[in-house]
């Protein structure tokens, strides 16, 4: 029986964004790791579950996903509460996993999907189509070609010799094809992708790509979309190495934070990008706050006692018109 290959047709701008991201992956490895302090990585991993829980129309802020993880008391729908904590079991628990084994990757969605469906862990037996609103964008293989399927894409992504960037990404594409599962699908593979590329370089393991891909939803449905009208998976490659390679550089523009900033201020800095200048009211969107009390005492002073941001009219601190900036050292 010959080996299933995914149809793919590697392209001049797949190859310029591997070498770009292996840059900035090297930089990150380099100079990084150790400065990712526990504070970041939690910040990081709370962007990445609750971006990656929105595309599913999960409603849940950043805040309260924070209170959620620190045990407080979140005013939200049980299904949306169980969702989120469900996802940071199943986070914590992708180190264990080898992600070419079928058994690691039924565990998974097991944890992911524990009180939400009552076959978690299991492959699905009915047909299911992929729908935004009532328009049908994808008809998943019928439920009996799942489990075969699902071998030989594992098989492969044992054997692959390609780089693992594009590995990542080209499962990532196939996974959602096969919708191996009746639900939660989308989240599982936004979950294995970040899995493969962790065991690349650990350092991936807290980048929050998610954030991106929420940012660009339609960007992602419809590379989704035009993969399946190409019959390969180089349309989504394409997008998810350009999602990556943000996600890097926003990484990047963080190196000045240190120990003794909080995950919140990498937050700020990262809606606050070298260049731009933005009033509060605008910092508060961006970062999904409404209480203006929090987002003064945790975002905005400890950012500006770091001397990592400034104000654009310090004369006159508590105009209308004040904007901020970042500090470029």
């Amino acid at each position: 029986m010959s080996k299933y290959e995914p149809p793919l047709t590697v392209t001049p701008r797949m190859l310029a964004l591997v070498a770009e991201i292996s840059e900035y992956v090297g930089q990150l490895t380099a100079y990084r790791d150790d400065a990712l302090t526990p504070q970041l990585r939690r910040g990081n991993r709370i962007r990445t579950i609750q971006a990656s829980l929105a595309i599913e129309n999960n409603t849940l802020s950043v805040e309260q996903v924070t209170a959620l993880l620190e045990g407080k008391r979140v005013l939200g729908l049980p299904r949306e509460i169980q969702e989120v904590r469900n996802a940071f079991t199943t986070y914590d628990a992708m180190p264990s996993w080898q992600p070419q084994r079928q058994a690691d990757l039924l565990a998974a969605h097991a944890l992911l999907m524990h009180g939400l469906m009552d076959d978690a862990g299991h492959f699905r037996k009915c047909g299911v189509g992929i729908y935004r609103g009532s328009r049908l964008l994808h008809m998943a293989p019928p439920a009996n070609r799942v489990h075969t399927l699902v071998q030989d894409l594992l098989r492969w992504l044992a054997h692959s010799e390609w780089h693992p960037l594009i590995v990542s990404c080209v499962f990532h594409y196939e996974f959602e094809f096969i919708h191996p599962f009746a639900d939660g699908n989308g989240r599982m593979g936004r979950l294995w992708q970040t899995l493969l590329l962790s065991q690349w370089r650990s350092v991936l393991a807290y980048l929050p790509v998610e954030t991106v891909i929420r940012e660009q939803q339609e960007g992602y449905y419809a590379a989704l979309a035009a993969a399946d009208q190409a019959a390969e998976a180089t349309p989504f490659v394409e997008f998810m190495l350009n999602a990556l390679l943000q996600a890097l550089v926003e990484a990047s523009s963080t190196d000045q934070v240190t120990d003794q900033v909080t995950d919140q201020v990498a937050r700020l800095l990262n809606v606050l990008p070298p260049g731009r200048a933005l009033k509060a009211t605008e910092l508060m969107q961006c970062l999904g706050l409404s209480h203006r009390p929090t987002f003064s005492k945790s975002y905005l002073k400890p950012a500006l006692a770091a001397g990592l941001i400034e104000m654009t009219d310090p004369a006159s601190p508590r105009s209308p018109a004040q904007h901020y900036r970042r500090v470029v050292k």
